[in-house]
């Protein structure tokens, strides 16, 4: 290795060096949905012949990891890299074999952190595209080309892969270029696809949620009488269900800019309790209200009647009285004269004990009961629904709220999962 300049890189054919690329996913220990990132340990194998490195000889040769530092290595780094790290128990872990042609293989055991980011609309039902992107950093095209040893089958380790929240669907490798305002420099990507697993979240989320809504409809068979039960199951259910939504969004980025499948649905949920609670609270008050309307009703039919029997009393009375005075002159001027002749007697009594009154008082009108008919008429126009019973509200709402809730959940799962 007499002249061997570790600075310079190796000259074939004063062409670019051509440096192959695989690599060995030994883990992928987190995919953060918060940093947008995962974490994975990788073995990175690199593969380039220099001329300078030619011996006599049919075997390869092994090297200490330490004596990379009197090598050329290409400058190569993580694209997106957020921290990586070299493992160095016991001793750093870097492989050099030379060959007797001149290659030379130089291996890795990185762990790093790169960014990946993520399209959350569809969670917990998404599918996220990640890469892997390999880089030079100085050496551009003219001096250094990347390509993948064995294209496809460049990558292993993720057909043995376990991964919590995700299975890997798919992944390829690609090449191409960086165009950076210094010039034009090669660029390897590993691309893989991972689709989560729903079903954590099922048990997790989306059935205690569903049964809660299942819960808020219990209040339906409750009577409108018993205040405290119905209004006990409603605004536990809400606060329930507040928490529950609280507890699905700790594990998510607080700062986003969509709306996720798992909030859409949360929401829905809530919604049905609220409405179950509003819906006790409207036949509640129309049940109030029905009764108070018929006790002023029967108060106002009770009232009429007293004052008609007053009415007539009073003029009775006032007959009596004018009959009386009417009497006594008839009696001082002629006492042979037929009382009959002095007396008037109203025709419609046959006995002529009772006088015809002369006039009956006007009915007293209330202004009450008018608005309240107007009111009524009101409502029972703009609502399409009218509900003479307010007890039959609780019986439209045993069939409208478990139909809506279905239909509701056949258009959610079929716009997710198929769309």
């Amino acid at each position: 290795m007499r002249g061997y300049n570790k600075y310079l890189r190796p000259f074939f054919d004063n062409g670019p060096v051509t440096v192959g690329m695989s690599l060995d996913i030994a883990s992928i220990d987190t995919i953060s949905e918060i940093n947008m990132d995962y974490t994975a340990t990788i073995f990175l194998r690199q593969r380039w012949t220099d001329e300078r490195l030619v011996f006599e000889g049919n075997k390869s040769l092994s090297l200490d990891g330490r004596l990379v530092e009197l090598l050329w290595v290409p400058d190569t780094f993580i694209v997106d890299s957020k921290k990586s790290f070299l493992h160095d128990i016991t001793v750093e872990n870097r492989l050099i074999r030379i060959f007797p042609n001149g290659t030379v293989l130089y291996a890795l055991r990185i762990t790093t952190t790169v960014a990946c980011n993520m399209d959350l609309t569809k969670y917990p039902m998404d599918k996220q595209t990640c890469t892997l992107q390999l880089e030079s950093w100085g050496y551009n095209i003219n001096d250094v080309m990347f390509y993948w040893t064995r294209g496809n089958e460049s990558v292993s380790g993720l057909d043995t892969l376990q991964l919590a929240q995700y299975t890997v669907e798919d992944h390829y490798t690609s090449a191409s270029e960086a165009v950076y305002e210094t010039g034009h420099y090669p660029r390897l990507v590993f691309h893989f696809e991972l689709k989560r697993s729903i079903l954590y979240f099922i048990l997790e989320t989306y059935v205690p949620s569903s049964l809660l809504v299942v819960l808020s409809w219990v209040s339906f068979w409750i009577s409108l009488s018993s205040v405290p039960a119905r209004i006990c199951i409603g605004v536990t259910t809400v606060l329930t269900m507040t928490t529950l939504m609280m507890g699905a969004r700790t594990s998510l980025p607080n700062a986003n800019c969509f709306i996720k499948a798992i909030d859409v649905y949360l929401g829905i949920c809530f919604s049905f309790i609220f409405g179950a609670l509003i819906e006790y609270a409207v036949a509640h008050f129309c049940s109030l209200s029905h009764a108070d309307a018929h006790m002023y009703m029967y108060s106002h039919q009770m009232q009429e009647m007293e004052d008609e029997m007053n009415g007539i009393i009073t003029t009775i009375t006032s007959h009596s009285h004018r009959a009386k005075r009417r009497k006594e002159p008839a009696a001082a001027s002629a006492p042979s004269a037929p009382a009959s002749t002095e007396l008037t007697v109203g025709p419609s009594s046959p006995s002529g004990s009772e006088p015809k009154p002369e006039a009956s008082p006007p009915e007293p009108t209330n202004w009450c009961l008018t608005a309240l008919a107007t009111i009524r008429k009101i409502l029972s126009f703009l609502s399409c629904c009218h509900v003479e019973n307010p007890h039959h509200i609780d019986n439209y709402s045993r069939v409208a709220f478990p139909l809506s809730f279905i239909m509701v959940n056949l258009l959610y799962w079929t716009y997710y999962l198929y769309f």
